[in-house]
């Protein structure tokens, strides 16, 4: 976990990963990169807005993989989930339920599905595009950590790979532009960027 910048309640918090996908942000805004997966990202957006001051809202950029063919480009994500919660098998064990989809952002933004797996292989990849078109490793964690802080969030991923064989040679390949594209969208999108 690594916070550059202070934050201050009439700014938003950007929020990444890792450093590659941060790589073009050029801004005066604090940025928080929170490490790869669900625990450090839940642990990095939780214990940085514990200590507060909150933010005005957070942003999540990131890299995604697209689980339906044609998927490229930036998305704001409109509902996260989580792809490897074992949900129906705890429902049965103690009648309630747990990791339900979060709405974040733009309603009708596509469904991200997010779990500690790098998702790499055709048959995950098929199982998944039944739920969402896009998958990564941080947004739910960190829908979860800003919801419990009542701090609003956007999730604003860009596809990097094709969540196949190809994905991690893909990913290392693609990530620089993801990041030079990410920054622009922000820049584009983010008021105070500069």
């Amino acid at each position: 976990m690594r916070l550059m910048g202070h934050i201050t309640s009439d700014r938003p918090l950007l929020v990444l990963a890792v450093r590659e996908e941060a790589q073009h942000l050029d801004t005066s805004l604090p940025v928080l990169l929170t490490g790869m997966g669900k625990v450090n990202a839940a642990i990095a957006l939780a214990s940085t807005l514990a200590r507060g001051p909150l933010p005005s809202y957070v942003v999540n950029l990131g890299t995604a993989g697209a689980l339906r063919p044609g998927w490229t480009g930036t998305h704001v994500v409109g509902t996260v989930l989580q792809h490897d919660l074992d949900s129906d098998t705890l429902r049965a064990l103690t009648g309630k339920s747990y990791g339900a989809p979060l709405a974040v952002g733009d309603p009708d933004g596509p469904t991200l599905a997010t779990g500690d797996s790098f998702i790499d292989d055709k048959a995950a990849r098929a199982r998944l595009a039944e739920r969402a078109a896009v998958v990564d490793m941080e947004g739910y964690a960190l829908a979860t950590a800003a919801h419990d802080a009542g701090v609003r969030l956007r999730i604003v991923k860009h596809v990097s790979d094709d969540a196949d064989e190809s994905a991690v040679r893909a990913w290392q390949e693609t990530v620089a532009e993801c990041a030079r594209a990410l920054a622009g969208w922000a820049a584009d999108n983010v008021p105070a960027y500069r």
